[in-house]
């Protein structure tokens, strides 16, 4: 199962996710000098980190509206650089937030999981409810999918709704979480944990005990850490009871390179990063 995959590879390399959210600022000079298209520049940029970083990652997140802001170039550099992640044998989370009807969540569940935009897991957004989510469920079971569900959200804002009380005492976040939890509790791995796992930031670090037994079989999709603020000492908070997500961080690890070394052996400073959290993390677990 996908959730034991990424388990095991999370425990290797201390959870590091590595998130492709690129963007032309985050081109070193060697590749705006260079006369190409915008997507072979965003397809070699992604290539030649993923290659200096890829073995010391637990999976890579991209983000799709990086890339969909590029038009059909940039999906066909959303396109290679998915394909490539698993052709290397590292586990793909596509950013895409999905959340609709039944009728419209099977498509994205087609699009997704399949064809030219195929990835391991996605993200979906089920503030909409089961319905929402439930056509991704075949996927799971039979074709080794998992998917992300948005619970705590890392955005400032998000606390306008998601910490709202009802009325038996508890926030909207935490009676999210014992949704996902349920709603997993058919998908589960050797590992304990199911193909459908959470998003919770960082950032709300301090807030995590309030789910964490809502969450018990779930592993998580942390964003938060890096640019966001978020330390090696917030992820103690979490992971203090063992190791339960992947920790994502997208900007400091991409464009660490920039006013260091914009050559084409700037994806050195994206491994110096990752190695760099590796140690933040590690050095609490």
């Amino acid at each position: 199962m996908i959730a034991d995959k990424l388990y095991e590879e999370a425990v290797k390399h201390q959870g590091v996710c590595v998130g492709l959210d690129t963007l032309e600022a985050y081109f070193p000079n060697y590749l705006i000098e260079q006369d190409a298209g915008i997507d072979e520049k965003l397809w070699k940029f992604n290539q030649k980190v993923i290659d200096a970083t890829k073995d010391e990652v637990a999976c890579y997140k991209v983000q799709i509206a990086c890339y969909e802001a590029y038009g059909l170039k940039g999906l066909q550099a959303y396109s290679k650089t998915l394909k490539y992640i698993r052709d290397n044998g590292k586990i793909v989370i596509a950013d895409v937030k999905r959340g609709d009807i039944f009728s419209t969540a099977k498509q994205y569940a087609k699009a997704h999981f399949t064809g030219d935009f195929e990835a391991d897991y996605i993200t979906v957004n089920t503030y909409m409810g089961e319905d929402a989510i439930s056509p991704y469920y075949d996927y799971i079971k039979n074709q080794n999918k998992g998917l992300f569900a948005l619970v705590k959200t890392s955005n400032p804002s998000g606390v306008d709704l998601q910490d709202v009380k009802t009325k038996d005492g508890k926030r909207v976040y935490q009676q999210m979480a014992q949704k996902v939890n349920e709603w997993g509790s058919s998908f589960r791995g050797k590992c304990g944990f199911s193909a459908i796992g959470a998003v919770v930031g960082l950032t709300y670090a301090e807030e995590f005990e309030n789910i964490r037994e809502d969450l018990s079989h779930t592993f998580l999709l942390i964003p938060g850490y890096g640019a966001q603020g978020g330390t090696g000492e917030d992820i103690a908070k979490i992971f203090k009871k063992g190791l339960c997500g992947v920790v994502n961080s997208s900007r400091a690890i991409i464009s660490a390179h920039k006013g260091i070394d914009e050559s084409e052996n700037f994806a050195q400073c994206a491994l110096d990063s990752v190695i760099k959290m590796k140690e933040d993390i590690g050095q609490w677990l």
